[in-house]
């Protein structure tokens, strides 16, 4: 019984940072195309005042 609980808390945590690592590397990819559009309105704005 104590075996079937220490491993299903192994699998619980295991679990909980595969999310956290898929989720971290969602929120970069997130970060870089807002910065990328951010970029590219900027540029389009400049354009547009000459």
């Amino acid at each position: 019984m104590v075996l079937n609980i220490f491993s299903l808390t192994i699998a619980i945590t295991k679990r909980e940072r595969e999310i956290s690592l898929e989720k971290v590397i969602h929120d970069e990819n997130a970060k870089k195309i807002f910065e990328e559009n951010r970029r590219k309105l900027e540029n389009y704005a400049r354009h547009r005042q000459y």
